[in-house]
């Protein structure tokens, strides 16, 4: 048996999530299928697939990293941002993940890319700016 693409596995993976009753089983179904084929490295990447094949069609998913919950406004703020990037979206989720590292603003993950509007960014950002002028 040849070995299916990450590609077309995401795919039908992603077909299947969107019209299964039960995910829970699906997600036991796609673990015990990469364990049987030796193929669990490509996890993450499998995931990324199907979270943009989502995009492509309609269904954006980023989660939002910060210090503290966002407000509705912000919420609201990074669903309006994320429509200019996908104007076909059916629908824009944000996951929340709190994370005591970042110290101020938000890092939204999507699929395949990140918007990094963190403090520490802004301050590395400024830190490469000054250091690149003592030269």
């Amino acid at each position: 048996m040849s070995k299916v693409s990450r590609g077309k596995l995401a795919v039908l993976l992603a077909e299947r999530f969107a019209k299964t009753t039960d995910p829970k089983q699906l997600e036991r179904e796609v673990a015990a299928y990469l364990l049987s084929e030796k193929r669990v490295g490509e996890l993450y990447s499998l995931l990324r697939d199907i979270s943009q094949y989502r995009a492509d069609h309609g269904r954006v998913e980023a989660e939002a990293v910060s210090a503290r919950p966002l407000s509705a406004l912000v919420q609201d703020d990074l669903k309006a941002a994320l429509r200019t990037v996908y104007p076909a979206a059916d629908k824009i989720t944000i996951n929340e993940r709190i994370d005591k590292t970042v110290v101020g603003g938000v890092r939204l993950q999507l699929a395949n890319q990140q918007l990094d509007a963190s403090i520490r960014a802004k301050l590395n950002k400024f830190k490469q700016l000054v250091n690149s002028g003592k030269d």
